[in-house]
């Protein structure tokens, strides 16, 4: 299964995440909310903030992605959006991708108490 790594107390976060629940077959994914648990992140030597910052999927084999890599892993399972994970990775797409969300990721972040109260 692929792991993801989601912000729970991030509401637009939790709406997605909810989306994606709704849609795919259990058995595909693993949830897991970065804010009431980062041991396993942890072990894969990612910290809280790290992961408050961005998404954060483990694949089937072990390998971490972030960011729009961990969007594209994501979407790449999923039925309905699978051309979407392959559009994302292609070069200007994924340029232009990575800077977007980098911008959105560092706003949410900066704009969310509970991230705040990591870095004060």
């Amino acid at each position: 299964m692929i792991t993801v790594f989601f912000d729970g107390k991030c509401s637009l976060c939790s709406a997605e995440i909810g989306h994606y629940k709704k849609i795919v077959p259990q058995g595909v994914f693993t949830w897991v909310d970065v804010t009431e648990s980062t041991d396993r992140l942890q072990r894969l030597g990612v910290s809280q903030v790290e992961a408050l910052k961005s998404l954060h999927v483990q694949d089937q084999s072990g390998q971490l992605f972030s960011g729009v890599d961990a969007f594209a892993v994501m979407w790449r399972a999923i039925p309905r959006w699978r051309v979407l994970g392959v559009v994302v990775k292609l070069p200007v797409v994924y340029q232009i991708a990575k800077i977007l969300y980098r911008k959105f990721a560092e706003r949410r972040f900066k704009r969310l108490s509970h991230c705040q109260a990591l870095v004060s």
